[in-house]
């Protein structure tokens, strides 16, 4: 694989961990994602909530827990309290734990904008890391007289381009969130 090409598949790769970065933040209606830090410690070791329990929405702002093993259903509904995830009110009734998501002021939803923020930016310095790194492979091979200068001046510029482009990306997702946020 080619440098360009290895640098376009690293930061594609920055693009989706910023996409399943932004699902976690709360909008104002439930959502399972909500949910994927989550740990629990069953068994003697920690594991990811959603590979204990299935999570569904069974409401615009209530998510159901339903715990593959119902003798743990005390145990899960402490790990999501621990969580503070912030807004949520767990009730753990019987076999199921029930997790409604409280009404957002117009706060916390700039609070929830400003992490979104913070969240595009952290791609965006990924992605322009990937860009020095493919930089420095494409100036070394110059160097040692693996590639012609020509060469090495296009790569720069194909690898330029891509930034530019993805960071758009990144603020186009940024954006469209931070409008499901706002959105009441």
């Amino acid at each position: 694989m080619n440098i360009v090409d290895n640098a376009k598949t690293k930061m594609s790769a920055a693009v989706d961990h910023l996409r399943q970065e932004l699902k976690t933040l709360r909008t104002g209606r439930a959502n399972t994602s909500m949910l994927d830090h989550v740990m629990v410690e069953m068994y003697g070791s920690p594991m990811r909530l959603s590979s204990v329990a299935s999570i569904t929405v069974s409401e615009p702002r209530m998510l159901l827990v339903t715990p593959f093993d119902v003798t743990q259903t005390a145990t899960l509904a402490k790990a999501i309290q621990r969580a503070d995830l912030g807004g949520l009110t767990v009730i753990a009734e019987g076999n199921l734990i029930r997790i409604m998501v409280a009404q957002m002021d117009a706060s916390v939803r700039k609070t929830m904008a400003k992490s979104c923020s913070k969240f595009s930016e952290d791609a965006k310095v990924s992605i322009r890391n990937i860009r020095r790194d493919a930089n420095d492979t494409v100036r070394k091979q110059k160097s040692d007289g693996l590639i012609p200068e020509d060469s090495a001046k296009k790569q720069e510029k194909n690898i330029q381009e891509l930034t530019d482009k993805f960071c758009k990306v990144c603020d186009e997702v940024c954006a469209e969130k931070e409008k499901e946020i706002l959105t009441i």
